[in-house]
């Protein structure tokens, strides 16, 4: 339903646009402050770098993210990452992640990035106190923001775009009768947008989501998507037709689609339920990060990389790398 108003498709979204206004008022004037200088940003003492969104739901930003700390690690840098821990709930905050720490405490994304990848992360919903506590523990060189483009209380030195090629900005609204948190022309002002999927524009880095093989997640082994028996798909993200879509690129017939709501919180008994015997249950990692507590021999999860087109992404890493040196 959701999908069809922001699209533009069901009339819905006409009687949501009062309240869009007021969003778009609401968000227009906490900009204009900061940009008047009426309130402050904070400055960390190395560079951060922003990577977000212009529209709710899942865009393909935190394999940006992961991408992007592994290519600067390749290089040498010493990245950090913070982020809100939207879905967790901490004791405190700022939570420095450990190999202990839940997504419940602090949310799938971080988690994964995190396990992925080897970097420091930390998370708060106040972003500077997030920084802060990485650079009092780790001699991190640069920060990256998974999301945060519209928490304008942190300064930023780029500012780095994702947007989902197919569904772009639906009916170019704000929320909550369009998909948009800022309006299109706001990407006149930041440094690079990465386009997930479709067809990027004059501009713009084209990215896609590389699969991987299928890990279970009880043992680890791997295996191709389409050797799977009976697959049932489970997707917690914020665009799950886009994983189903890639399994059945991947040769998978899948029996049956289960959309979740994005960062939603999984318990064993409701997702054990999903099957029945002789069926295989495939997952998106951000899924699988929250069920390996109680993973059973018939889960597995796809693991996707993003892969960025061009000469674009070498550049955009070659500024970044500048702002340390």
């Amino acid at each position: 339903m959701i999908a069809r108003i922001w699209s533009g498709e069901n009339p819905l979204w006409l009687l949501l646009l009062p309240l869009s206004w007021l969003y778009g008022l609401v968000s227009g004037i906490i900009r204009l402050l900061y940009r008047l200088g009426l309130k402050r940003a904070w400055r960390a003492p190395v560079p951060v770098v922003v990577v977000g969104n212009l529209t709710a739901g899942g865009n393909g930003k935190t394999p940006v993210v992961i991408w992007l700390v592994e290519q600067l690690q390749k290089r040498g840098i010493r990245p950090g990452v913070v982020s809100r821990g939207y879905g967790g709930k901490a004791a405190r905050y700022p939570l420095l992640l450990t190999a202990e720490t839940t997504t419940a405490e602090a949310g799938d994304e971080p988690v994964l990035i995190f396990q992925r990848t080897g970097a420091p992360v930390a998370v708060s919903p106040v972003r500077s106190d997030a920084v802060q506590a990485l650079l009092a523990e780790q001699a991190v060189q640069i920060i990256i923001t998974d999301d945060g483009l519209q928490h304008y209380a942190l300064a930023r030195d780029k500012e780095i775009v994702v947007i989902d090629g197919v569904r772009r900005f639906g009916n170019g609204w704000w929320l909550p009768a369009g998909p948009m948190r800022e309006r299109a022309s706001r990407l006149k002002s930041v440094d690079a947008v990465i386009v997930n999927g479709g067809e990027a524009k004059s501009g713009e880095i084209a990215m896609h989501l590389q699969p991987g093989l299928a890990v279970n997640l009880a043992t680890g082994e791997r295996r191709s998507v389409a050797e799977l028996p009976s697959p049932v798909a489970m997707a917690g993200i914020g665009h799950p037709p886009r994983f189903f879509a890639t399994l059945e690129q991947c040769g998978a017939r899948l029996e049956k689609r289960v959309p979740l709501a994005d960062h939603q919180a999984l318990v064993e008994g409701q997702v054990d339920a999903l099957t029945v015997p002789g069926q295989s249950l495939i997952m998106t990692e951000k899924d699988a990060v929250k069920c390996r507590a109680f993973a059973k021999d018939n889960w597995w999860y796809l693991p996707v990389d993003a892969e960025l087109s061009g000469e674009q992404p070498e550049h955009l890493l070659q500024e970044l790398i500048a702002l340390v040196q």
